[in-house]
Order: structure tokens, then sequence, then C-alpha cells
């Protein structure tokens, strides 16, 4: 009884022509640089200033999830007071349930999609001024 081949693992590229990939990183990432890769690669024209767009870009969008959320929180730190400060929410009954559920139970879905309509809005006026500035040169 022989034993089982032995197998092998290939972890190169075949081709030779796109550098290797770190194991976990995105496709797409290029190794040692924090730069997005720009469809095309460095043959199109990707170099520095692109790297700088691409990582302004990334903070900007950072920047405004963050504000987002800080948003989202306040205005939901702010219903929950309002609901628990006015007790005679407590009191109105819709259906034979009080106010204040109904409001706990609903009133939040409106407001996470107003915030994220304008996330979604204000991501894609960021993206639009980065490749506004990168057509310019």
């Amino acid at each position: 009884m022989s034993d089982a081949p032995r197998r092998v693992r290939v972890s190169a590229d075949v081709r030779g022509d796109r550098p290797a990939r770190a194991r976990g990183a995105p496709r797409g990432s290029q190794p040692g640089t924090g730069a997005l890769r720009v469809p095309g690669g460095a043959g199109a024209g990707f170099d520095e200033v692109d790297a700088v767009y691409a990582t302004a870009l990334r903070r900007t969008q950072l920047r405004l999830a963050l504000g987002t959320v800080a948003g989202f929180v306040v205005v939901m730190v702010a219903v929950t007071v309002a609901i628990v400060l006015i007790p005679e929410l407590g009191v109105v009954s819709v259906g034979g349930v009080p106010l204040s559920w109904l409001l706990h139970a609903f009133a939040f879905y409106p407001v996470i999609v107003l915030f994220a309509v304008l996330y979604t809005r204000a991501a894609a006026r960021n993206e639009r001024r980065y490749l506004a500035l990168r057509e310019r040169e």
C-alpha cells in the first residue's frame, strides 16, 4: 500500500506580470502602498499624485462616516430622552398600545433612512469631486 501523493501548493503568480498580493489583502490592493488601485494599474498613469488623492478621499469618507454616526447617536439619544422626559406619551394610547412604546418601536426607522440617504449622497459627492480632481490633470 502506497502513501497518498504529496500535494504541492502553488502560491506565486504564474504569469509574473502582477506583484504578489499579501494574504488577507483585498483584491486590487498593491503590496507596500496604502494607495487605492485605479483600474488599469500602474500602466494607466497611476502615480504618487493619484495615491495622494486616493488617501485624501479615504480620509474624507472616514470623516463623513464618523460625523454621520455621531449625528445619528445624538438624534437617537435626543429622541429617547424626549420620550423619557414627557410622561404624557405613556398615557396616550393608540390601539391599546402606549404612544411611548410606538415611538420606541417605529420612530427610529425614518431617522435611520434619513441618515442613510444623507450619507449616500455626501459620499457620492465626495467621489465625484475626487474624480473631477483626477481628470483635471
